[in-house]
């Protein structure tokens, strides 16, 4: 312990001298390791916090939610839309028959949207996303009301014109006065406010329930045709069942109200956030590689410059050496010497690298709506990586030196 303890004592000395006498040497030796760390470990944080955004967003749509539609997401590949495009959509005939012949579904919604300006008074707001959604729809899809309350069975089932809507669009249309009770105008009809949704703000994939208007959807079936509509069927399992489980029943159950043969391909798709999620691991899987390529060729131009300084530093310490052997210094303490030397010089210019993105991701989160952040990960992967490229770089000259003769070494130095 005592050995490891003077050898790091001395190789920390001896970097830091290599620094102090050769500063411009060192520095521009040491720049490729901090511009390798700084390509690699930018490019994971960047990936890792866009990573972390984008499964928030997906969690945000439910994990043990399955969502019936005519067309199947897909992440990559071919994708045959052909054989989709003639699928009957989504209807609220599908979803009232699953509500009644499902066992293993919690909750069964149904949703539809289209594009409206929305209208108070004098204020209006255009493009508001207005949906018109079934009673079950609040336990399906994960928001809370700020004011107010959620349509009651009644009113759906009535399809009164009544609406919930988003924050935003509350405090655009209504300025400081409270919404609740007040009329707006959509489709020329007057629809009175019930509830306001909590502000969110907006997801990694810009969807946020701040500027938006829900609707019963039998009252908005008054005001659109749903024939041809992209509509979305929503089942939520119960606890304890898997998606593998529900989408079974699903799958046997749409066949079923649809009336489909043993032989005939489904109509319809079950779509799961899941098959993002595995998407974008795919995309991460090949970002990543790239990180490593582009960084991967700074790491090899600084674990060359490493080299040179060690080699320098052998030929400038030979007299030394020499003189450690004659007094009864072991090859392996030379050895180790100057690889914790290599390792010493290698880790600050690694330290240089992680100091300038944690520079940057203050400034870029506190700056923008997006939030960079270095985990403790990363930082262990930088410095990681420092330490191998400071130990390959250093082990031919420390070789080099632990095989020095003492006494051809001695007489070198004179």
């Amino acid at each position: 312990m005592i050995l490891i303890l003077r050898l790091i004592r001395e190789s920390y000395l001896f970097a830091f001298q290599a620094i102090i006498v050769n500063k411009v040497r060192t520095i521009l030796s040491l720049l490729g390791i901090t511009i390798g760390i700084f390509c690699v470990i930018s490019v994971f944080t960047v990936f890792d916090s866009m990573e972390n955004a984008i499964r928030k967003s997906i969690a945000s749509l439910g994990s043990n939610v399955l969502y019936v539609q005519k067309w199947p997401w897909s992440m990559g590949g071919d994708y045959p839309w052909w054989k989709y495009w003639q699928r009957p959509e989504a209807s609220l005939e599908d979803m009232r028959e699953l509500e009644k012949r499902s066992s293993l579904a919690d909750a069964t919604a149904y949703m539809v949207q289209v594009t409206k300006t929305v209208k108070y008074q004098n204020n209006y707001v255009e493009n508001i996303g207005v949906m018109g959604v079934s009673q079950d729809f609040d336990k399906v899809w994960k928001f809370e009301l700020a004011q107010g309350r959620y349509f009651s069975t009644t009113e759906s089932a009535s399809g009164k014109n009544i609406a919930v809507i988003g924050a935003d669009l509350a405090t655009d249309l209504f300025r400081e006065g409270d919404p609740i009770g007040k009329k707006i105008k959509i489709f020329g009809r007057n629809i009175e406010v019930v509830g306001v949704i909590t502000k969110e703000g907006e997801d990694f994939f810009g969807n946020s329930n701040d500027k938006v208007v829900y609707l019963p959807v039998n009252y908005f079936k008054t005001l659109v045709d749903l024939t041809d509509m992209d509509a979305t069927i929503v089942v939520k399992a119960k606890p304890m069942v898997s998606n593998d489980e529900l989408r079974d029943e699903l799958t046997g159950l749409m066949r079923s109200i649809r009336k489909q043969k043993p032989s005939a391909d489904d109509n319809f798709a079950i779509n799961e956030t899941d098959i993002i999620s595995k998407g974008f691991d795919s995309l991460f899987a090949v970002i990543a590689m790239v990180g490593w390529i582009i960084g991967g060729f700074s790491l090899l131009v600084g674990g060359f410059g490493i080299a040179n300084i060690m080699f320098v530093s052998v030929k400038e310490r030979t007299n030394i050496i020499g003189i450690q052997k004659a007094l009864g210094a072991k090859n392996y303490f030379i050895l180790l010497q100057f690889l914790f030397e290599a390792v010493f010089l290698s880790l600050i210019g690694g330290l240089f690298g992680l100091v300038i993105i944690f520079i940057l991701t203050v400034i870029i989160s506190n700056t923008t709506d997006f939030t960079l952040l270095l985990t403790k990960g990363n930082v262990f992967l930088g410095i990681g990586v420092s330490a191998i490229i400071g130990l390959i770089s250093g082990i031919v000259p420390a070789f080099t030196a632990a095989k020095l003769d003492p006494v051809e070494a001695m007489r070198t130095g004179m």
